[in-house]
């Protein structure tokens, strides 16, 4: 096996979705421990600099206690080398976790016990199973009360048309909470109720016929496990690797991320079960990652990750071939050619120089403006990937600077985070301020902190009186022309020039795409 090949095998690139709430950053942070990226883990609402959660790092998302931008952080465990992509679970941040699910070859689901399948979960899902992704499960939070495992299961069966594979199983729940039985090594893990951020575990080398395990957890909790185990059996297939790897099952582990129980086993079976990095689609033809040539593609923007540096970081997918550091890579879009002097790794903000770096790894590219969300990088072929999209802006405020004397730092600070994926800037055509697009509400109050906090302005948000946005295009540029006249005040520009039509009400919009049906309306954009 070459180099490539055997780097390549011993890579997992995954994400971690979940509903706002169920736990995702918090088992994350103990994920890191595991692989001794860090001490101790951070609370997401916990007290003092010491004990902030590392993928949380703006200021706003501290104070919220919520993810509100996709960190990547790197480990190692057991031989192993893991990319982690913590997402936002919060809906008004879904167009980052959408982009972020383009770059990874699995992902963790995460879910509440107590709550089960929530709203941005099912969204979540329905872009993995459109992508065919891997998904493990964990069911977080069994130290509560919550569900019965079974109705758990039956939910994922009946909401998502999955298979499920209980590869461990919870021995009583919330106070009752014993341990949880491994299936796979016919063991039992104790759970110790004043644990928090220890790594090693209790186990009890206890089959599930031994008297071992009455004597571990007691004679009525070993007597209901062997009841649940023989529903299991009879009930859930078996873990089926193939079936995992097309979509069709997920492998599903119990535990506490706050506890920190039960994240081994989950990591473990990240390890044994998610595939290593997987060929990726081009405009022309398919890229295997064992090929010798590089090649990868942007799939997020950061801006002002080092606050003091006002840099912007390009968050770059290894595709295939491997990456040595002052390499020079051809940009697809631009034609020209970069030398990649001082990429990095992650650990959330914290960085390393990356000297060498393999398919699947996430790097941080610098950036200074010539990057964008969906570029390609390659060693000297001419190709795209693909199924980086943008998405039509959802809700549309005009922007409102209070000191009209920093019009133009204010068009920087747009651009710098409209250049994220996370708002969109367009400019009317008529002249007027510039209106802003987000997916949800709370990115307002994000950019708001942002512009204040890493610029320095002052500035707000109003209604412009539009409520959607689309892109349009036609064959005819005659047929264009007359419809941009007839909607002078509807009509924009972004910021790549691509004509934008804002619309004030549904109506209007239909009213516009029957009145012109040569033009295209678009929702979406391929970037690249």
């Amino acid at each position: 096996m070459s180099s490539l090949s055997h780097e390549t095998a011993l890579r997992r690139t995954f994400a971690i979705i979940s509903h706002p709430d169920a736990g995702k950053t918090t088992l994350t942070e103990k994920l890191l421990m595991f692989g001794g990226a860090i001490q101790m883990a951070g609370a997401v609402r916990a007290r003092g600099e010491q004990r902030r959660t590392r993928s949380d790092w703006m200021a706003i998302e501290k104070e919220r206690g919520i993810s509100v931008s996709a960190s990547v952080m790197s480990f190692e465990h057991e031989g192993l080398s893991y990319n982690l992509l913590d997402t936002p679970g919060h809906e008004d941040f879904s167009e980052d976790t959408y982009r972020t699910l383009t770059a990874v070859d699995s992902a963790v689901m995460v879910l509440d016990a107590a709550k089960g399948i929530e709203t941005q979960t099912l969204k979540l899902f329905e872009v993995c199973r459109l992508r065919d992704m891997p998904i493990v499960t964990f069911i977080n939070k069994v130290d509560r009360e919550g569900r019965e495992p079974i109705d758990l299961l039956d939910e994922i069966e009946k909401t998502l048309a999955l298979d499920v594979a209980p590869l461990t199983w919870p021995i009583g729940m919330g106070r009752d909470l014993k341990g949880v039985y491994d299936r796979i090594n016919d063991r039992v893990i104790l759970f110790d109720p004043g644990r928090g951020d220890h790594i090693a575990e209790a186990s009890v080398q206890a089959s599930l016929h031994s008297p071992a395990l009455d004597q571990a957890v007691g004679a009525a909790a070993a007597a209901k496990l062997r009841e649940d185990m023989e529903l299991v059996e009879a009930g859930y297939p078996p873990c089926d690797r193939e079936s995992f790897l097309a979509g069709h099952l997920t492998p599903v582990f119990f535990g506490s991320a706050l506890k920190t129980f039960g994240v081994a086993e989950l990591l473990r079976g990240i390890g044994r079960l998610a595939p290593p990095p997987q060929p990726r689609k081009a405009d022309t033809r398919m890229v295997r990652p064992d090929e010798d040539k590089l090649s990868g593609f942007v799939f997020k923007i950061q801006a002002n990750m080092d606050p003091n540096h006002r840099d912007r970081i390009a968050f770059f997918r290894i595709c295939s071939g491997r990456f040595r550091r002052g390499m020079k890579l051809r940009h697809a879009r631009s034609g020209k050619v970069m030398a990649l002097v001082n990429p990095v790794f992650f650990l959330a903000q914290t960085r390393e120089l990356a000297e060498e770096a393999w398919p699947g790894d996430i790097m941080g590219i610098p950036n200074h403006g010539q990057l964008r969300i969906g570029d390609t990088l390659t060693e000297a072929e001419e190709l795209n990937f693909l199924g980086i999209p943008t998405f039509a802006p959802e809700v549309l405020r005009r922007v409102r600077l209070d000191d009209p004397m920093k019009a133009k730092q204010l068009k920087k600070a747009l651009d710098d985070l409209a250049e994220e994926g996370v708002s969109q800037v367009f400019k009317p055509v008529d002249g007027s301020t510039w209106i802003v697009g987000v997916v949800g509400p709370l990115q307002f109050d994000v950019l708001t902190t942002r512009i204040e906090s890493e610029y320095g302005i002052k500035a707000g948000f109003e209604d412009g009186g539009f409520v959607t946005a689309r892109w349009v295009s036609a064959e005819d540029a005659g047929e264009m022309d007359r419809f941009a006249l007839a909607h002078k005040s509807n009509m924009a520009e972004d910021r790549e020039g691509a004509a934008v039509y804002l619309a004030r009400n549904s109506w209007q919009l239909g009213r516009a795409q029957q009145d012109f049906p040569a033009i295209r309306f678009t929702a979406t954009r391929e970037q690249h």
